[in-house]
C-alpha cells in the first residue's frame, strides 16, 4: 500500500460542493492499494502512519507521532499514486489494485487507523473529490508497505 502523508493544520474533502470529511491538526493521507496488497500491508501501513515521528516537540524538532499529538486524519483514496511514468507521456495505473480489491483495503486502512484512537475523516472511494488542506511545514512523506 502506498500512502502520501501531508502534515496539516486543517484538511477537508468535498463531493458535489458538500464537505464529507475533514480533520483539524494532523494528517491528510492519500492512499492507494496496490496489486497484491493484503490486510497485512494495510496493518503495517497504519502502524507506520500513526507512529511516524513527524510532528514538532517542545523544542521544534520532529519528534512526536500522530498518537502523541492526538491529531486527526483525513484519508482519501488516490489510485493515481500508482502512476507509472517510465514510458511516454501518459501515466499507466495498472499497478493499482482493481476497485473491487482497493475499496475494501481503503476501508480497512480507515478502520485500522481509527482503532488506534485517531479521529478519521474519509473521502468517497472513486468519487470526484475536491481536497483542501493547509500543509504544515510543509511536511509531505511517502510511506509504502
Amino acid at each position: 500500500m502506498r500512502a502520501l502523508l501531508q502534515r496539516v493544520t486543517h484538511g477537508s474533502v468535498s463531493v458535489g460542493g458538500k464537505v464529507i470529511g475533514e480533520t483539524g491538526p494532523g494528517l491528510v493521507i492519500l492512499a492507494c492499494a496496490m496489486q497484491g496488497d493484503t490486510a497485512e500491508n494495510v496493518a503495517a501501513t497504519a502502524k507506520k502512519i500513526v507512529n511516524l515521528r513527524i510532528f514538532k516537540d517542545d523544542d521544534g524538532r520532529m519528534n512526536r507521532s500522530l498518537l502523541d499529538t492526538n491529531g486527526g486524519a483525513l484519508i482519501i483514496s488516490q489510485f493515481t499514486l500508482a502512476a507509472d511514468t517510465s514510458r511516454g507521456n501518459r501515466p499507466g495505473f495498472s499497478a493499482a489494485a482493481p476497485p473491487d480489491v482497493g475499496e475494501p483495503l481503503y476501508d480497512l486502512l480507515c478502520e485500522t487507523i481509527a482503532n488506534y484512537g485517531v479521529s478519521v475523516g474519509k473521502g468517497q472511494f472513486g468519487g470526484d473529490m475536491q481536497v483542501s488542506l493547509t500543509n504544515d511545514g510543509p511536511v509531505t512523506i511517502m510511506v509504502e508497505k
